[in-house]
């Protein structure tokens, strides 16, 4: 099965395809167009052309066109979660959720698309500024490049696209290698929908030949990356005067109080570590318990962790699977060596088992090992003893990210401090870091980011504020 990108509202041959193989058993695929300098250079032309159309469109057309991407995703549900289950390894459950949460964030966006406004300025307030009146409007950028990862491939597409074209911009996409299908599923919806020629376009290839283009192309005023944070970075250096909305990751963490109730942190610190076998940027790394109920914590985490069940992506009864490649695999498997040398404890995992890295939970990590400092994006998590909340805070900050945070307590001075001294873009307080609904501002401070996704916030990062004064 050969998959061609998708510009100026048609379907491109390349002359050149590349294999994509199956995170949980290896086979091939899809057979997936490796974009050239042409392809790329088509694309952008494409999407700077309909620029004009998308501009013009009425608020109303844009928002009927992103809720009949929202419609026709929920009609063919299923078969987008099975796509996912099968090009990114993650368990149809989980993608089942993922493909609902994408219906959501089209259907957030179709209904920000209405409420683009301004505000009148009181210009009389300055000396001078009497008999005028003013008021601002948002205006669309232009072309928008919007570059993907693989975790999750429909959602994350759509926090960058939907708002992208709510705003009345065009955008040239370009999805993770192993994760194409989902964009190019996108692409057959969108064309279904009615999206004008030109306003989407997916190109699939190498970064070097599609990112790069995207990042150093004049045209292109805005590129908006979830990824590495050394490729973030570098998108920074080389972008120039475009704006940029970075999403970098973290190694996310949870503070528990002794006086919350176990039976219900648990299970949701659980899932927090493991869905998706760790592979998501807010996935909870790492735990630090008051000492007070330290023991039973672990006890009952490691319990709770053995119960979880592996296998094939497509299986109901999976609660994971295979993480994203072998090399992956093996590296996650590495760092949980390092730490081991370096004293921590196993408590479970830290095996691959048909090509399945098992849930690994780790104590006594220090401060300066892999899986504590850097991020595991991987089925592992730590859980290590503090005095008080107080000094799980300074934990927590001690790190070069800032994603969000969780904090689990009853004392609300203490969730209120938390809340003011855990530097991190979201805290969330009873809850794990890995709580997101789609149209809450999203992003973080240090390595983890520049900018704030979530639908209405996405799309302030995607507009150019224009002030007109009138004098009278």
């Amino acid at each position: 099965m050969k998959k061609t990108c998708f510009i100026g509202g048609e379907w491109v041959q390349a002359t050149a395809y590349a294999p994509l193989f199956s995170p949980c058993t290896g086979q091939e695929i899809a057979q997936i167009s490796q974009a050239d300098s042409s392809l790329v250079e088509k694309a952008i032309a494409a999407a700077h052309e309909a620029t004009t159309v998308m501009r013009r469109l009425p608020a109303y057309q844009r928002a009927f066109l992103l809720e009949k991407i929202s419609i026709l995703m929920n009609e063919r549900l299923e078969e987008a979660a099975q796509m996912i289950a099968i090009e990114a390894g993650k368990p149809i459950k989980t993608a089942r959720g993922e493909v609902i949460r994408t219906i959501q964030t089209y259907k957030f966006a179709a209904e920000e698309a209405k409420r683009l406004h301004g505000e009148t300025v009181p210009l009389d307030a300055a000396i001078g500024g009497e008999g005028r009146l003013a008021y601002t409007v948002r205006e669309p950028l232009g072309v928008i490049g919007a570059i993907t990862p693989f975790h999750f491939p429909m959602n994350i597409v759509a926090h960058k696209v939907g708002p992208a074209l709510a705003a009345g911009n065009t955008v040239v996409l370009k999805p993770a290698s192993q994760t194409p299908l989902s964009a190019l599923f996108l692409a057959e919806l969108a064309e279904q929908a009615g999206v004008p020629a030109g306003a989407l376009n997916v190109i699939t290839g190498s970064g070097a030949n599609v990112g790069d283009k995207i990042v150093s192309d004049p045209r292109v005023r805005a590129v908006t990356f979830t990824g590495s944070p050394s490729v973030g970075l570098d998108i920074r250096n080389r972008a120039g005067l475009k704006r940029v909305t970075l999403e970098l990751g973290s190694n996310s963490a949870v503070i528990v109080d002794r006086d919350v109730q176990l039976n219900e942190v648990i299970p949701r610190c659980v899932f927090g570590a493991f869905a998706y076998s760790g592979q998501v940027c807010i996935s909870v790394q790492r735990i630090y318990v008051v000492k007070e109920i330290y023991q039973d914590f672990v006890q009952r985490f490691v319990e709770q962790t053995r119960a979880l069940r592996g296998g094939d992506s497509l299986s109901e009864d999976a609660d994971y699977s295979a993480m994203i490649n072998p090399r992956e695999t093996e590296r996650a498997l590495e760092w949980i060596h390092e730490a081991l040398l370096q004293g921590a404890r196993l408590e479970c995992g830290g095996q691959i088992v048909d090509r399945m890295l098992q849930p690994t939970v780790l104590t006594g990590v220090p401060a300066d090992a892999k899986v504590s400092c850097q991020e595991v994006f991987g089925p592992v998590v730590l859980i290590n003893p503090v005095e008080s909340v107080r000094h799980g805070i300074t934990l927590v900050n001690d790190s070069r990210y800032g994603l969000q945070a969780g904090v689990y307590t009853n004392n609300l001075s203490l969730a209120l401090e938390a809340a003011e001294e855990l530097r991190v873009g979201g805290v969330m307080v009873n809850d794990i870091p890995t709580f997101r609904v789609d149209h809450m501002p999203y992003g973080g401070v240090k390595e983890s980011g520049l900018g704030r996704e979530g639908v209405k916030y996405a799309i302030e990062e995607m507009t150019e504020l224009k002030l007109v004064a009138i004098k009278r």
